[in-house]
């Protein structure tokens, strides 16, 4: 089964042969995907011909064969008639002091429709120990719907001063928002409202073992 954004791809190129008679570049790819480099478009290409739905020709410029095609997903709600969804990994979250966010839209986590309500999703890799009290360790990876408020009490993605993230139970406690982990051995931290911006919610967990 083809990741969302392989076979996004796949039908991208299928499209710009029909229409130019002619294979796209990697640019046109990657612009094609809203990607921000092409060594993402070089990694679903791979991943496209190690599983045999294209072949690239040799010694020819803008030539891939295409070998066979699926129309599983639709591409502008990201399912598939399977009811998978197919949800984007943009990088690591800390569970800790706070951390940058890494942004990378190549990789993704196939999930059943049914375990998601409605909404945008995304998935994080955590790093950290600072809410292990409330069952997400180090290596955990983290489903969080896109959200710009919480509830008092959720465990939500804290953006801190435009450029840390952070994953944390929040409080607001009148014109304060308080960062709380779940390890005794952190402390809360208290913020003003105009430092603390509320990316989503976490809503799943995922473990490997």
């Amino acid at each position: 089964m083809l990741t969302f954004q392989q076979e996004k791809l796949l039908k991208f190129i299928i499209d710009y042969q029909k229409e130019n008679n002619v294979t796209p570049s990697f640019d046109e790819m990657k612009d094609g995907l809203d990607l921000k480099s092409k060594s993402g478009i070089h990694r679903i290409v791979s991943a496209l011909e190690e599983r045999g739905y294209i072949k690239k020709l040799n010694n020819r410029a803008r030539a891939i064969e295409i070998i066979k095609n699926v129309n599983l997903i639709d591409t502008e709600s990201g399912k598939n008639k399977n009811n998978i969804i197919s949800i984007p990994i943009l990088g690591k979250i800390a569970a800790g002091l706070p951390i940058e966010a890494i942004s990378d839209n190549t990789n993704y986590i196939e999930l059943p429709e049914t375990l998601l309500k409605k909404g945008e999703y995304f998935i994080l890799n955590v790093e950290g120990d600072s809410m292990i009290e409330a069952g997400i360790f180090d290596g955990d990876q983290v489903v969080i719907r896109k959200a710009n408020d919480a509830n008092n009490g959720e465990i939500v993605v804290a953006l801190i001063d435009n450029n840390e993230a952070t994953l944390k139970r929040i409080f607001k406690r009148g014109q304060q928002v308080a960062l709380q982990p779940e390890n005794s051995n952190y402390k809360t931290v208290i913020y003003g409202p105009d430092r603390i911006q509320i990316q989503g919610v976490l809503k799943h967990l995922i473990r490997s073992y």
